[in-house]
């Protein structure tokens, strides 16, 4: 297991090393995120031998935009200064967005992220005095890019004493490209569960506990903003109600009953419902649905790595971003258990994934040093 000197530091390593190899399997240099068909892509993994074949080297996974922002995104914790205050590290966020952005030929990212940074960069150019770290508010900003590069964040600050920063640091993260509660508050949630994976927290809790508890801080961490309050509050219902709606489809309302799944939710059922919660028919893209969609195959996968992949990497919608979210909240939660090292071992960037995990985890848990 690379890296792993104890548990939950190789959990850490984990989340973030199978993050990349979660976008890697879901992207297949854009054949599989792009293919709509999931009964097409298991059969693919099939004739290439099954899940245990698959190399990344030999198959050419490479990594997506995805995996350079989460890069981003942990590169901008690390380096921060401790002690130089929240605008400082909001500031490094969109300081290290921009600069990935010369890393993004072939990786299929998204108009609004390469928009966005084009914009920050040229605000800085014109006012090089002034660090502005977020883009005006967008009726476009709700895509899942924010939600997929921000697990992370959950890595920085683990612990109950850290949830006012966690917020705080996960909205910014998404403003800085994706202004807009759907695209937010993705991130939010990406960061807030790969938390509650390194604190234990039974995963059929999770939903409930961002509906009931944390949704509510973070719409008065807006409304204190004073950015753009009515615009975003005009707009708050669909990430919350899409979430209500999930939580009491799988009858976990109250965070303690155990999911319930259809009695039919093999490949063909799973891209039906993903698509029916998707913003525009391909599940996964908005910053809603792709931490549903992750959050259902964690749910749904027993603890088992191929059965993960199977749900949130190998489907007919945005893959490498379900992907992403979903494999870097196994690892958090399991380490490397069960999973193949073919998946991740010749992987693109593997090293530094382990260099920030590393250094995420002496910064998160100074004691332990």
């Amino acid at each position: 297991m690379p890296g792993a000197t104890d548990p939950k530091r190789e959990r850490y390593v984990a989340a973030m090393v199978l993050a990349g190899a979660g976008d890697a399997l879901g992207y297949k240099r854009g054949k599989w995120e792009f293919n709509q068909s999931g009964p097409e892509i298991h059969k693919e993994v099939e004739e290439m031998g099954g899940l245990s074949s698959v190399n990344n080297k030999l198959h050419d996974f490479t990594v997506s935009d995805e995996t350079v922002m989460h890069l981003a995104t942990a590169t901008a914790l690390v380096t921060h200064v401790q002690g130089a205050g929240s605008e400082s590290l909001y500031n490094n966020f969109a300081d290290e967005y921009i600069k990935c952005v010369k890393d993004m030929a072939g990786r299929s990212p998204g108009e609004t992220v390469l928009s966005s940074c084009h914009q920050l960069l040229s605000k800085r150019q014109r006012k090089p005095l002034e660090k502005i770290h977020t883009v005006p508010f967008s009726n476009s900003g709700g895509s899942c890019l924010a939600a997929t590069r921000a697990m992370c964040i959950g890595l920085r600050y683990p612990g109950s004493a850290d949830l006012d920063q966690l917020i705080g640091a996960s909205i910014e993260s998404g403003r800085t490209t994706h202004n807009h509660p759907t695209g937010y508050l993705g991130a939010l949630t990406s960061a807030l569960f790969t938390t509650y994976a390194i604190q234990s927290k039974p995963v059929k809790s999770w939903g409930a506990a961002l509906v009931d508890s944390i949704l509510p801080m973070a719409k008065s961490y807006i409304e204190t903003s004073g950015a753009d309050v009515e615009k975003n509050l005009q707009n708050w219902q669909f990430f919350e109600k899409h979430w209500t709606d999930y939580i009491a489809l799988r009858q976990i309302r109250d965070g303690l009953a155990e999911p319930v799944f259809p009695d039919a939710y093999g490949v063909e059922e799973r891209d039906a419902y993903y698509k029916s919660i998707a913003y525009e028919d391909w599940g996964g893209t908005s910053g809603h649905d792709s931490v549903i969609i992750a959050y259902d195959a964690l749910l749904g996968c027993n603890d088992n790595w191929d059965e993960l992949v199977s749900r949130a990497c190998f489907h007919g919608g945005d893959s490498d971003a379900t992907g992403t979210i979903a494999a870097c909240w196994f690892g958090a939660l399991h380490g490397f258990k069960g999973v193949y090292e073919t998946n991740y071992k010749e992987m693109e960037y593997r090293e530094e994934m382990e260099q920030l995990a590393h250094r995420l985890y002496k910064l998160s848990h100074p004691a332990a040093e």
